[in-house]
């Protein structure tokens, strides 16, 4: 993919259109040591909180990719077109203790600029992120009783705000 570096503050998006309809692929790990996982997400925000642009992403305990995101102090956000939707739906159901997802899925990690997570050569858009908070959803803090619906299972996501520190993507991105 031709992905061009932009200015973090300057990139074009439509924040809720890349969660939903279109996904994220959040992938935590060291690239060049071969260790890293990713899954699709659709539930976040982009912003700028404690002065910083940022990106945030939820994980629930029971995802292998949440062991990954604990360990690593980086990760990437990355988007695609709609033709990857297929391998982005295999990469959100199917869990990487099972297996090798990402190459089943037919999409190549590369290096990122700065961080150790690895982006896609697919990828339209690049985000890479370190962490710099985190905080478990705390479901006596619902104010809208139709969240707690989401979590039949009580097993509620743990946030993660990451500081936006490189950001490549395609003239799609460029305003």
């Amino acid at each position: 993919m031709d992905r061009h570096p932009l200015k973090v503050k300057e990139f074009v998006a439509h924040p809720c259109g890349l969660w939903e309809p279109e996904w994220f692929l959040l992938t935590c790990g060291d690239f060049v040591a071969g260790n890293f996982n990713c899954m699709t997400v659709s539930w976040g925000s982009l912003g700028v909180m404690w002065n910083k642009p940022f990106a945030l992403v939820v994980v629930r305990p029971q995802r292998h990719t949440r062991q990954f995101i604990e360990k690593y102090p980086t990760f990437t956000l990355c988007a695609f077109s709609r033709k990857y939707r297929k391998a982005l739906n295999l990469l959100g159901t199917k869990s990487g203790r099972d297996g090798d997802k990402i190459a089943e899925a037919g999409l190549t990690p590369v290096a990122a600029s700065l961080v150790a997570a690895p982006v896609y050569e697919q990828a339209q858009l690049a985000l890479e992120c370190r962490k710099m908070y985190w905080q478990d959803i705390d479901p006596t803090h619902f104010l809208d009783p139709a969240i707690d619906r989401n979590y039949p299972d009580k097993d509620y996501h743990r946030i993660f705000y990451g500081e936006i520190l490189a950001v490549a993507g395609t003239e799609h991105y460029v305003a």
